[in-house]
């Protein structure tokens, strides 16, 4: 088996890879994540997806390697990660009482043969009608200021929700591991 890489620098992706159980580095890629005139969502995270794993390419021949992004899409705007309290109130207000689309871009790299496979997986949030005494406490609480969406569904932002619909929870979490299960086993890649 090639080595796998996870290009990545987010904590909540290398926890999520921890559960595959399989022995893997990670790395931080450099590249601009700026999104392109006229790009839509999907495009974005796939390119994006694919443009992390291609970053490392050179410096990791002979490697499988793991590149995701996600958006979150709400009301045809894509919302990013918010950076400051004030954003992310913005953000978490303008969710409340709708639904959000998170699409998480997945790629994964074959740098020994340039192989890469590429998806993206979408997953919707529905959102419970919140107030901003609800959505100050809960950013006061969290500081999901690092996450698109502003809020982590792997910790309290879960209480944000009054449902969820998708094929693979872990791609709210911003890896699809059901997915990229898929792209392993592909790899001829075993995974308990």
């Amino acid at each position: 088996m090639l080595p796998l890489l996870l290009a990545s620098s987010s904590p909540y992706r290398r926890e999520l890879l921890q559960r595959l159980r399989l022995p893997f580095a990670w790395s931080s890629p450099d590249i601009d994540e700026k999104r392109l005139e006229h790009e839509p969502p999907e495009a974005l995270v796939k390119r994006l997806a694919q443009a992390k794993a291609q970053a490392l390419a050179t410096a990791h021949p002979e490697h499988l390697i793991i590149g995701s992004d996600q958006v979150a899409v709400l009301d045809e705007q894509v919302l990013g990660k918010p950076h400051t309290p004030e954003r992310a109130c913005e953000q978490l207000l303008a969710a409340s009482g709708k639904s959000v689309t998170f699409l998480t871009g997945l790629a994964l790299l074959n740098t020994h043969t340039g192989q890469c496979q590429v998806d993206c997986v979408p997953f919707t949030v529905n959102f419970r009608a919140l107030d901003r005494a609800c959505i100050e406490r809960y950013i006061q609480a969290e500081r999901p200021l690092d996450c698109a969406g502003s809020f982590k569904a792997e910790g309290l932002g879960i209480s944000l929700f009054q449902s969820t619909s998708g094929s693979d929870a872990t791609s709210l979490i911003g890896l699809p591991l059901i997915r990229l299960v898929d792209m392993l086993l592909h790899e001829h890649v075993s995974v308990p």
